[in-house]
């Protein structure tokens, strides 16, 4: 299905994952960390997508930094994770030992101005930037087997719950897709992550939930293989044209665009859709990101790009990502600085509606 981009720099970025990823260059004097141990900070609770791809690059990146230094990850959740983004921003140092990695959650809040918000990411040099999916999915008992105009029509009947960490996190991307599908949604707010809302979906507490592309794969294949859940719908995923198509990882599952189109016999249009477009860009293409503060020396920064490009260019490294992560290409160098661009970049009119939408659906103020 085709769409527009919003912004120019979601363009670029785009385009770059048409290309194949270069290597960063060798620094002339590589920094070295022998002995060392890096804090690698994560706003976010055990058990959900950032997590997992926090212990599935940790001991990969370790070894692939002179010196080998430990890197330790420190879990820091709440406030849909600007607490612990916050405290990066204040007490992360610039000798390459604090690192913080972020996701859409930590995004949207900057995007929408969020009062919470104490960190600005011109602050921040990227290291490496992951482009996640996400899958919506259902309990049995509600009878819906897929996302066809059948089952979503017996969807739309039933009244849902939904675990969400907070209107302006990553969750305003379901939120306003279940809106856009004409679903009876009600959010329950104040989940510290995406692994509290699965374990509720798992005590039979919401009958509805998307997990990202890592947790899915993780946490929620075992659930659809036992017969628990029911897989519906993924977000998509943006091509080097900027058309929404299929998430490569579920190809086999439609994206909410498909969803949509099946619904009611013509493609999605519109303020909403615009703003739903919008968000899902700036959310998805970099969702998950690794960075330091500015002011980190030259030779520390090039050593922990280079050492994330030997990572994701080692033999075998694709085949392990695309099973762990999803099926999506890792940027770093110049790609990554694109994406942490359209990752930081929405249009005047979007934010201005999602910021009305948001007082209007939930009282909700950013």
């Amino acid at each position: 299905m085709k769409t527009h981009l919003i912004t120019k720099g979601a363009t670029l970025a785009l385009a770059g994952f048409a290309l194949t990823l270069g290597a960063v260059a060798t620094p002339a004097k590589a920094a070295d960390f022998a002995g060392k141990q890096i804090e690698w900070l994560i706003p976010y609770g055990t058990g959900g997508g950032s997590d997992r791809w926090a212990r599935f690059y940790a001991p990969r990146l370790q070894k692939n930094i002179p010196g080998q230094p430990t890197i330790a990850i420190k879990n820091m959740p709440g406030a849909s994770s600007t607490k612990g983004t916050n405290y990066f921003a204040r007490k992360a140092t610039t000798d390459g030992l604090t690192m913080l990695g972020t996701s859409g959650s930590t995004q949207f809040p900057f995007l929408l101005d969020d009062r919470r918000v104490q960190y600005d990411y011109a602050d921040w040099e990227v290291i490496l930037a992951t482009p996640v999916g996400g899958v919506v999915y259902v309990n049995p008992s509600l009878g819906v087997k897929a996302a066809t105009p059948e089952g979503m029509k017996q969807l739309q009947k039933a009244k849902l719950k939904f675990g969400s960490q907070g209107a302006t996190s990553l969750d305003l991307v379901p939120l306003l897709a279940f809106d856009i599908l004409g679903l009876n949604v009600k959010p329950v707010f104040g989940m510290k992550g995406r692994g509290p809302s699965r374990l509720a979906f798992e005590r039979g507490e919401v009958r509805i939930d998307y997990q990202t592309t890592p947790a899915f794969i993780k946490r929620v294949t075992p659930l659809v293989e036992a017969g628990k859940a029911v897989p519906l719908m993924t977000w998509g995923m943006l091509d080097e044209k900027g058309d929404l198509v299929r998430d490569p990882t579920f190809p086999d599952l439609p994206h909410v665009g498909e969803v949509y189109e099946r619904m009611h016999g013509k493609k999605p249009k519109g303020p909403a859709w615009n703003a739903w477009r919008t968000f899902m860009a700036a959310g998805y293409p970099a969702q998950k990101m690794i960075f330091v503060k500015k002011g980190t020396p030259k030779d520390i920064l090039d050593t922990l790009r280079k050492a994330a490009a030997d990572t994701i260019n080692e033999p075998g490294f694709a085949e392990a990502a695309a099973k762990a992560l999803g099926d999506y290409p890792q940027a770093v160098g110049a790609k990554a600085e694109v994406l942490k661009k359209v990752a930081t970049t929405v249009s005047p009119e979007s934010k201005a509606w999602v910021k009305a939408w948001l007082k209007r659906r939930f009282n909700a103020v950013p």
